[in-house]
Order: C-alpha cells, then structure tokens, then sequence
C-alpha cells in the first residue's frame, strides 16, 4: 500500500513563533514499522513553511495514497485544523482511507466517528503495532473486528474494538528517521535537532495530567542501544540537539545512569534538553556529573504551583521544597532549570498572584513557562470542574498558552497582566539577565539568549491575540462544552496480552457500556497532552 502521513500546519504559538522546527517523531514512529512491512510510506509535514490546507492536500493528492494517517503532539488543539484537511483530502480522493490517531481522537472517538464521515478509522493509543494491524486489514479487506486498538463504524455506529496491549519493548519498533531531511529540522537557536524517547508513560497520580493513562505505564528502552541511536545520529546526520519527549524519563535511576555512562562512552558532543520531576534530581544529586558529562543542558521541571494545598490537591506528588532543591542542584551543577507555573487551578485573586510571584522568586529558577490550566475530559481533573464556565470557544486555542476558564475574582484581562508581569518580573530580573548576557558558560549563555528572543517575540503575540479575538461571556461550562468526564476510560492501552477472540468478538452495547480502557491522564509543550508515538 501507497501510505502518506501527514503532520499538519498547527497556529499555536509554540509552531508559529519560532524559527525553528522539530520533526514530528509520532509520524515517523509509525512510519518505520509501515515501511519495514513493505509499504510505500511518505511524510507530508506541513509546519514547515508552514505550508496552507490547499498546498497539504495537493502534495497528498499528488501521491496518489491508499491511506492517509493524520496525528499531531498538540492533539486537542491540533484537531480542528486535521478535520479540515482531512474533509478536504477525502472530498480530493473519494475512495482514500482516512486514519487518525493520537490523544485526542484516543478519547474523543465517538464524536470523531459520528460528525467526520470521512475518517475510516481512529487510532486508540500506542500506534506502532496497531496501525501495522490495521493497514494489513484494510490491504487485505479483511474484518476491522479482529484489530484491537482501533474505533470504526460498525452498522453505521461508532464502535470500538477492545484496548490493544501496551509496548512491553519499546526496542522491537525502529522511528523512520529516513522519512525526513534532518537538515529542516532545528531547536535552541538554529541547531539540528530531534526529538526521541527514552521512556513512555509516567507513575505519578496528577489529575490534570492528559498524558499518563495515554500510557498507561511506564517502560523505558535499552538504554545501552538507545544511547548509540543518539550517537548515529550524531554522526550519520549531524544532529547536535536531542529534545526528549519523555514525561518522566529519569524514573528508574538504575537504567538512567547506564543511559548516561553509554552516552559518555559514544564521545559525542550532544545537547539534551527534556523534562523531569524535580524529585528525581534530587534524589540523583550524586550523579548529576554524569548529567552535565552525558550533555545535558537544561530541564523542564513540571512545578506547576507553590502552594501546597493546591499541589496536594492535584495529586502533584511534589514539595516546594524539593522544588527549591532541584533548582538549586541543577544550577550547581551547571544545567539550566525551566519551571512551569500553571494559572487556573484555584480561581486565584490577586494576593495568589502576588505570593506565587514572591515564591518563584525564592525558587529562583533560570527560566520560567507560564501556562494557563487547562482541562481534558479523559482526566480526573476535569470532573472537579466540570462546572466552570468556558470562555474560550475556539479549540485551536486549548494550547495551554490561552486562557480557557473564567475565574470568578477576576476578569480575564487582568489574569493576563499578573500572567505577562510575573513573566517579565522573572526573566527581567537582574540574576536572569546576568545569566542571560554575562553567563560565564558559553552554552548556557547561548540558551538563555535564544529563550529570552523568543519571550521577546512571544510577548506581542500574546497581547495582540487577547485583543483581537475577545473572549467569550455566559459561555458554557466545561460539561457542556466537551462532554461528560471521561475519567473511568483514562487508560489507553492493556496490559494484559493480546484480547481474545471473544472479547475481540463483542456487541457494540456491551462495548459502549464498558470503558474503552480503565483509567489515565499526564503531560505537555508546556502542557500535558503529547503523543509521540501515534498516527
């Protein structure tokens, strides 16, 4: 089969703003193992350029596929755009098979199926193997049924087969690297990059989380055979920049440090950028040498508040102490500290601004993302406040970089300005500008430089899209605006073997009466909703 994956043009600011682009690696995920079956596998990516709709379904056309496989790592957001490129490409291509994959049609299935007659088939989960199973069926035309994994309509009703078993070796599936001209792809400033990962999943409970039952657990790779993939692309294609899409890639301290050691043993020279909890790098303080040896250059440590109750509240697992510690370790140990901070989980007033100000300054982090907070209905979060009010309407902007609930002490015009001002308190402050300009470390110095450009540019943004796209009044409460909470269905994937062939073999109401998996929910671009690794 002739099959194209598309990665769609996204109008978020994190694709839009920057110079630079990284591919994207749940395309290329799925990729491999398609072309290892001996399919005829393309990549249309249209965030380069960006390219328009028109361009996108052109190319696709042009290709002539049997199957067109949409996916995109800002999956809610992402979806409108993908909606429309696919009505298009299905209107261009009558007979082309239409499959999406990814975190937001994994939960969103039965809406999906029942207002996009155009897609053939969604996805639910991990892709690698699903997708293999699914092209086969669809190749063959044999029964849908038999693939577990997926939803389909089934007598004209959206229907989903049982959940498929997680990825227990994250090593039997090679990423396509060959789908992509590394030279297009760059991060930090220009530098060729990718992204990888480590690890799936995460152990930690948050409930804001729309990541971790997407996983359903967490595994990691062979960290001896992980570090040489990093180091052949090194030297096959000039990589320089490794971003890990990891949620929590340093959760077994045993199988990181020989992921680290095998990295040093390569002799490359690597930048690595990626996320982590703060826990982890408190509890590594005697190895951090290895991090900064291996290249690691800076951490997203997901804090996302310093209140205590708040964290405590949404399962966050996390001190403000270790918090403090973390920061204080990295810093130490010369490797940047980006810290989250996340506005909207209590309806704050303005002396929950003004404190949590005051306690990031005494965190004292390098650089700082602010993010706006920002509910899936697959997460346990959503269903305690299900009842706010949406005033956000427009779903390309669930980014987690645009206000989406009201807050009832304060207008949103107002949440803005303690949004912009504890941006520009934090990385105006004289320390940060001393580590910006006058870091003794080239390479941080470098870091800190491009971060604080990009703030530059993202600032005016941001203010001129408050202004010119107003905000909604009396809109409807989150329940009404998604749906009902999904939180029973959070998890994505088994973990038990492959279904039998009874279970494989149920009725649809039996199917719609059971959760489509148990239970789930974790992590972002700065939010908390990422699939690396589907279609």
């Amino acid at each position: 089969m002739r099959i194209v994956l598309i990665n769609v043009p996204h109008p978020s600011i994190g694709s839009r703003i920057p110079d630079d682009h990284l591919p994207p690696l749940g395309l290329l995920a799925i990729g491999g193992p398609l072309i290892d079956d001996g399919h005829d596998v393309h990549l249309i990516d249209g965030e380069i350029g960006p390219m328009s709709i028109q361009g996108l379904v052109g190319k696709a056309t042009r290709l002539s596929p049997d199957a067109v496989l949409f996916g995109h790592s800002g999956s809610t957001s992402g979806h409108p755009i993908i909606a429309q490129a696919a009505r298009r490409i299905a209107k261009a291509m009558p007979g082309v098979r239409i499959v999406y994959g990814g975190v937001f049609p994994t939960y969103h299935w039965r809406e999906i199926l029942k207002e996009e007659p155009y897609v053939t088939a969604i996805v639910r989960g991990e892709g690698e193997e699903t997708a293999r199973h699914l092209m086969d069926a669809i190749g063959q035309g044999t029964r849908l049924e038999d693939v577990a994994g997926i939803a389909f309509r089934r007598n004209v009703r959206p229907y989903a087969t049982p959940p498929a078993p997680l990825i227990r070796d994250l090593d039997a599936y090679r990423v396509g690297w060959e789908l992509i001209d590394h030279a297009r792809y760059s991060y930090w400033g220009g530098l060729r990059a990718v992204v990888v990962q480590f690890s799936r999943g995460c152990p930690h409970l948050c409930t804001y989380c729309g990541q971790r039952g997407f996983w359903t657990r967490w595994r990691h790779r062979d960290p001896i055979r992980f570090a040489k993939e990093l180091a052949r692309l090194h030297r096959e294609h000039g990589v320089q920049v490794i971003n890990f899409a990891d949620e929590n890639p340093t959760v077994s301290k045993k199988a990181w440090k020989t992921f680290l050691e095998a990295l040093i043993a390569e002799k490359v020279d690597l930048i690595l950028v990626g996320s982590t909890r703060a826990g982890d790098i408190v509890r590594d303080a005697d190895i951090l040498h290895l991090y900064k040896k291996a290249g690691w250059t800076r951490f997203l440590l997901g804090l996302e508040h310093t209140d205590e109750a708040t964290l405590a509240r949404i399962r966050k697992g996390a001190t403000a102490a270790n918090d403090r510690e973390a920061i204080r370790l990295l810093r130490k140990h010369g490797i940047l500290s980006m810290a989250t901070w996340v506005v909207g989980f209590e309806e704050e007033t303005d002396a929950d601004h003004w404190r949590g100000l005051r306690q990031l300054l005494s965190y004292d982090p390098d650089q700082i993302q602010m993010l706006y907070v920002t509910p899936h209905r697959w997460t346990p979060y959503f269903r305690a406040v299900a009842g706010r009010e949406v005033i956000q309407t427009d779903r390309r902007r669930w980014d987690y970089k645009h206000q989406v609930l009201a807050t009832r002490h304060m207008p949103p015009w107002r949440v803005l300005l303690w949004f912009k001002f504890t941006e520009m308190v934090l990385q105006g402050r004289p320390r940060a500008l001393y580590r910006t300009f006058l870091q003794p470390d080239r390479r941080l110095r470098q870091a800190m430089a491009w971060y604080s450009q990009m703030g530059r540019r993202v600032w005016p943004y941001e203010i001129f899209r408050f202004l010119r796209e107003p905000l909604v009044k009396g809109g409807p409460s989150l329940r009404n605006f998604w749906g009902v909470p999904q939180d029973t269905e959070e998890r994505a994937m088994s973990v038990t073997s492959r279904p039998s062939a009874r279970q494989l073999h149920k009725t649809p109401e039996k199917l719609m009466r059971a959760p489509a998996h148990p239970c789930k929910g974790r992590r972002h671009n700065g939010a908390h909703e990422r699939s690396p690794s589907t279609p």
